[in-house]
């Protein structure tokens, strides 16, 4: 009878230094969306039209869903193919952030919209074929793909898919208002930032082990992928935002991600777009400077936890 052998982790012998940086990266960073104060927003929220409280929702409910899509499956799959244990560390802390992210939205819905909203929200994004079709997508690479095709999809997910609907709340912080809506997106995308890289990294790792053949055959299956996630995101996007006459300037920061999702991959960007020609209100928004909401909270984009010092007796002396 073969035994089985058990190995604990140890953080004092790193494979990859790049597993270590990214841990201390995410730790850092660590936040929940029960620090931020949305209600903060209700006097902004009231002032937007019924249409645009609309595409907030949409907007809010299709992030859920990949979000959900993202913590349930990608995280789980990519699990069964790393190199160290310190890799699936890190991949257990992402999972664990995406559920975060997802449950942020729930807490943005529960501020702003009603019962019979949040219903109507969660309804549509079960309905939405592009919505459905590009988590079917990816999830479907995630049940069935090779190691690199699922490492391709997360970065895709994560750098490219998630950004038509990161779009709106960055246009409204630019413009004053829904300033604690935003700050719980820049604090996601600071996340995703550093998930969508990793990935990347990993993937590279992969990549560059693979013969010219292999590598010229994924790179056509890669970019096949891309193609057909693009268009279906056009649709998407001109569901959401013809009304508010939006879509155009949204393609441009569609197109701008998925330069960036391309360059984690270690791969040139394809499209023209850059951040130039990305509306600079959204640009302005999208970066992630320190914003402390207050002194006690210590929470914003930055956020800082509390500093603790230990007491000593000549704190007690009057």
């Amino acid at each position: 009878m073969t035994e089985t052998y058990y190995y604990a982790i140890n953080w004092n012998e790193i494979e990859d230094a790049i597993d270590k940086a990214t841990w201390e990266k995410l730790t850092e960073q660590f936040w929940l969306d029960t620090r931020v104060p949305l209600s903060n927003d209700l006097d902004d929220w009231r002032n937007l039209s019924a249409l645009e409280k609309k595409v907030v929702g949409h907007v809010f409910g299709g992030l859920t869903l990949l979000d959900t899509v993202q913590s349930e499956s990608g995280m789980e799959q990519l699990r069964h193919d790393v190199r160290t244990p310190h890799e699936e560390a890190v991949l257990n802390n992402i999972q664990f952030m995406e559920s975060v992210h997802a449950k942020s939205y729930s807490s943005i819905f529960s501020t702003l919209n009603t019962k019979q909203e949040i219903d109507e929200i969660f309804q549509w994004t079960h309905e939405n074929p592009y919505l459905q079709k590009k988590a079917e997508i990816i999830n479907e690479i995630y049940k069935n793909g090779t190691p690199l095709e699922k490492k391709i999809a997360s970065v895709f997910l994560e750098t490219f898919l998630f950004y038509s609907g990161f779009y709106t709340p960055l246009y409204y912080l630019g413009n004053n208002k829904l300033p604690n809506v935003a700050e719980i997106i820049k604090l996601i995308i600071r996340d995703e930032s550093v998930h969508g890289t990793y990935i990347g990294y990993k993937f590279q790792q992969g990549f560059n082990e693979l013969d010219d053949t292999a590598q010229e055959n994924l790179k056509e299956w890669l970019y096949d992928l891309l193609y057909k996630l693009y268009e279906n995101e056009e649709k998407y996007t001109e569901e959401l935002y013809d009304g508010l006459g939006w879509t155009d300037e949204v393609k441009i920061f569609l197109r701008y991600n998925a330069n960036k999702a391309l360059m984690n991959l270690g791969f040139d960007p394809l499209f023209p777009d850059t951040a130039e020609d990305v509306n600079p209100i959204v640009m302005n928004g999208i970066s992630t400077g320190t914003v402390n909401h207050d002194f006690f909270s210590q929470v914003g984009n930055g956020y800082l936890l509390g500093q603790v010092e230990a007491m000593n007796d000549s704190d007690y002396k009057i």
